[in-house]
């Protein structure tokens, strides 16, 4: 679901596919700008309009989806979707897997808990 004022102008072709690729990595436009160190306007320019990025930027806007460089200027082919969490979900999980064995025991046993019914004895 869009939310936000309607496009007045369409997005250039690189705009497109950064909405698509951060849409695609579960992130939202203030999520993103937070990981680069814009602002959410400044962040949302660079899927609006045409801009000129430096080397550097280009390079984290990578790291920061996850995608390789030249994923961000070219399609890539369809791949088949894989099976298991994504978006915040697959984040949130991945943080979880560095825990210390323990501490990952104890969240596991909460979501656990909330996803498995119970069964009455």
């Amino acid at each position: 679901m869009k939310t936000g004022r309607p496009e007045k102008t369409p997005r250039s072709d690189f705009g497109a596919r950064l909405c698509r690729l951060r849409e695609a990595a579960g992130f939202s436009q203030a999520e993103m700008a937070k990981q680069l160190g814009l602002t959410q306007a400044g962040y949302a320019l660079w899927e609006r309009r045409r801009v000129a990025l430096r080397a550097d930027q280009i390079v984290m806007l990578a790291e920061v989806l996850g995608v390789s460089v030249e994923a961000l200027f070219h399609e890539a082919p369809a791949k088949r979707r894989t099976v298991g969490p994504s978006g915040r979900a697959k984040r949130l999980f991945e943080r979880v897997s560095k825990l210390s064995r323990p501490k990952q025991k104890k969240i596991l046993d909460v979501v656990e808990d909330w996803l498995i019914p119970q069964t009455k004895a």
